[in-house]
């Protein structure tokens, strides 16, 4: 099979605008791969369906699913990408076995559209300490036992100094640091606040997983909206993750009303990789109507970083899901040295408002608008904008190389939830840091993930 990924033409070729809504960044570049190409997992012609719907399936090789987290290896143009649970929300017939994939992406800067050329390398199965593999079962659990349990939702991915990469599991929510090959060498301890105390794969006859009620738990995160975001500082150090959104003990959650999402301010939590010293922040969500949260974070330097907000509306959504249009998806500055800044890691619960949180002395982070993907200055072709096309979830952020005027690309990924009629979206920003008022520091690694000589290899140079 054919690896390099068909591009899915959502429109004509025009020649590529060059925006600048948001100050410093430029609209360059845009890619799909179509939600139907296989990966390189040797499991093409087994399918996996949903366990309450035997004739809902897919094929376990489906390559999708890998825009919720991804992030640049530094060399060659090569990136990792992780793809999450798996497909029909993780209640499947057989397990899911979950997967790192090794992407080389290319921009061919001042092309028309689509000019992302998105070629896949490999793929490793990700495996515990035992060798077993982990997969995205909601019941592939043992309660009371974390070395036993299998189950894993990696939502946050990003690469370390050593050649090693780290993962956020939204199940958990867990910190997990893999080798290349996938193979599980630590795990990061997190706050026993963050976790449920009762975890369930059933849910009740709306849909509503029953970790929501609050006889299964009143404390931890809400199910399904775990630590979606992930990122490292470029010396390597720190691991900063964020909370899609509020805890149930921060009042996440109106419990009369499962699922009923209330709270807005999500924890940030960051530890020290050397010293293990941890610290947790305040991010207020600008909503939590429409599905709205936090969705990826990615480092600038080593005290600022940026964060994805969206809500889970697309004029182009996932069957059977209705047309509407989107009304946020923005990424979000925010400076973690900002003075004043309060750690709440002894606070043991968060108001549900963020105009109650000055009423307790606690001082969020400030959030400085980045990236407006729904900005109409962002043009896609003659009649039609991002936010025309943009899929309901858009959750992967990471940086790639530099351009050579000095500029940075940003990418930014949908994730199409392995369903195999919808491509994933790839959109590529060329950034001046002046220009948008930060200085952005590269994360400086080692040597390749992926040998350089298979890259030129598999792209037939």
């Amino acid at each position: 099979m054919k690896l390099v990924s068909r591009a899915v033409l959502l429109s004509s070729l025009v020649a590529v605008p060059f925006a600048a809504a948001d100050p410093g960044v430029t609209f360059v570049g845009r890619g799909f791969v179509a939600g139907d190409i296989l990966d390189r997992s040797g499991l093409g012609g087994q399918p996996i369906c949903q366990i309450d719907d035997s004739s809902n399936c897919i094929d376990q090789a489906t390559l999708g699913g890998f825009g919720s987290a991804i992030a640049y290896s530094g060399h060659d143009k090569v990136f990792l990408a992780v793809s999450d649970r798996g497909p029909f929300d993780g209640r499947t017939d057989v397990p899911y076995a979950d997967r790192v994939h090794f992407l080389h992406i290319d921009v061919t800067v001042g092309a028309a559209f689509p000019n992302i050329q998105t070629t896949l390398l490999d793929m490793r199965f990700l495996k515990n300490e035992a060798a077993q593999k982990l997969v995205g079962s909601s019941s592939a659990f043992v309660q009371g036992d974390d070395l036993a349990t299998l189950r894993f939702d990696p939502e946050g991915l990003r690469v370390s100094h050593e050649g090693t990469f780290f993962t956020a599991d939204e199940y958990g929510p867990y910190l997990f640091e893999f080798d290349r090959q996938g193979h599980l060498l630590r795990r990061v301890p997190v706050p026993a606040r963050f976790l449920i105390a009762n975890p369930s794969g059933d849910v009740d006859e709306s849909g509503n997983s029953l970790e929501l009620y609050p006889e299964y738990n009143t404390s931890g995160r809400q199910a399904n909206r775990g630590m979606e975001g992930l990122a490292i500082t470029p010396d390597g150090r720190v691991l900063v993750g964020i909370m899609q959104n509020a805890l149930i003990q921060d009042h996440g959650l109106n419990s009369e009303t499962p699922p009923g999402r209330v709270g807005v301010n999500n924890r940030i939590f960051t530890y020290d990789l050397v010293t293990g010293e941890s610290h947790e922040y305040v991010y207020s969500v600008d909503a939590i109507n429409q599905g709205k949260g936090v969705n990826e974070l990615v480092a600038i330097n080593g005290h600022e970083l940026l964060v994805l907000e969206r809500d889970n509306r697309s004029k182009v959504p996932t069957p059977p899901n209705a047309p509407q249009t989107p009304n946020l998806k923005r990424v979000y500055r925010i400076d973690l040295a900002q003075p004043g800044l309060t750690d709440v890691s002894a606070v043991d619960s968060l108001p549900e408002t963020a105009a109650e949180l000055a009423a307790l002395s606690i001082v969020p982070v400030t959030k400085m608008l980045f990236l407006d993907l729904l900005s109409p200055d962002y043009v896609v072709d003659d009649t039609m904008t991002i936010k025309d096309v943009i899929a309901e979830k858009v959750e992967g952020l990471t940086w790639g190389p530099s351009l050579p005027d000095g500029r940075v690309l940003f990418f930014v990924l949908t994730d199409n939830d392995l369903y195999t009629g919808l491509p994933t979206q790839i959109y590529a920003f060329a950034v001046d840091a002046a220009a948008a008022g930060f200085e952005y520091e590269a994360q400086q690694l080692p040597g390749p993930m992926f040998p350089p000589g298979q890259v030129k290899k598999i792209l037939g140079k």
